[in-house]
């Protein structure tokens, strides 16, 4: 009976995900034909709109209920509803996970790159939108980390079942510092259309991640990255303008009105 509530949900959320715009066009990159434009079809203006829209806010609560629930889970979804009562379809807010879900909707995602799993409510994101999307995920699983259980990479394969996800995935234990670098040396041609940096909140570990991740994000693909105002690592909004919003080689955006505030950006070249 669960499952088929699950599956329910889930179809929905894709069926409308899908309206407009055939699935498998859809994404910010186009093979260049002419030297008179950079290759890309779309800007982070574009994604970001589905990103912050209050139907993505809804869709999001779904894929949370179809989640063990825990103390962050209870808070997100009590602060989501109580926004979309009293201001509807009208509500503008972004976060990490409206974000993955946003751009999920929008884009063609095949592969996709974390750093910072935790309990694994971001990857749920993407691989509710993408069940065979391959997935490579980093974390140092330390325990009660921000005061919530944090059980693991197994408990994480099973969250994603509750998604439906069955497509490859790869969970890399250890200080991402170390671990990043050591699975884009072993795996060469490993490249992807997405990538969350939500990791080590120090200025040099979020500086270290992102310089590690960012050869590895494809012309065209999305680099997210959270926490850009939040007020216990005020330094994250420094290293993100440093090697992201400042970059040439990408173009981007910011939603920092409410919450930690996140950005995400394109690569262009």
């Amino acid at each position: 009976m669960i499952e088929r509530i699950q599956s329910k949900i889930l179809r929905e959320i894709r069926k409308r995900s899908r309206r407009g715009v055939p699935f498998q066009e859809q994404t910010t990159y186009i093979e260049r034909d002419s030297n008179w434009y950079e290759p890309l079809l779309a800007g982070p203006s574009t994604l970001m709109e589905e990103c912050r829209s209050a139907e993505t806010v809804a869709e999001v609560v779904k894929v949370l209920d179809l989640l063990t629930p825990d103390r962050f889970i209870e808070f997100n979804v009590a602060y989501y509803q109580a926004a979309l009562k009293r201001f509807g379809a009208r509500w503008k807010y972004a976060d990490i996970l409206t974000v993955l879900l946003g751009l999920s909707k929008q884009l063609r995602i095949q592969s996709y790159l974390e750093i910072g799993v935790r309990r694994g409510r971001s990857l749920a994101m993407v691989a509710a939108m993408h069940p065979e999307v391959s997935i490579v995920g980093f974390d140092k699983w330390i325990q009660d980390y921000a005061g919530i259980e944090n059980p693991g990479p197994e408990f994480v394969r099973s969250e994603l079942q509750r998604v439906g996800y069955r497509g490859r995935l790869v969970l890399v234990s250890g200080d991402s510092r170390a671990t990043v670098p050591g699975y884009v040396r072993e795996h060469p041609d490993a490249f992807f259309d997405l990538v969350t940096v939500d990791g080590d909140h120090s200025v040099r570990g979020a500086t270290a991640d992102l310089r590690a991740v960012i050869p590895r994000l494809k012309i065209g693909g999305v680099l997210v990255f959270d926490d850009i105002c939040n007020p216990y690592h005020p330094r994250l909004r420094q290293v993100w303008e440093r090697y992201v919003a400042r970059s040439r080689r990408f173009v981007s955006v910011a939603f920092d009105e409410l919450g930690y505030g996140v950005g995400f950006a394109i690569r262009k070249y």
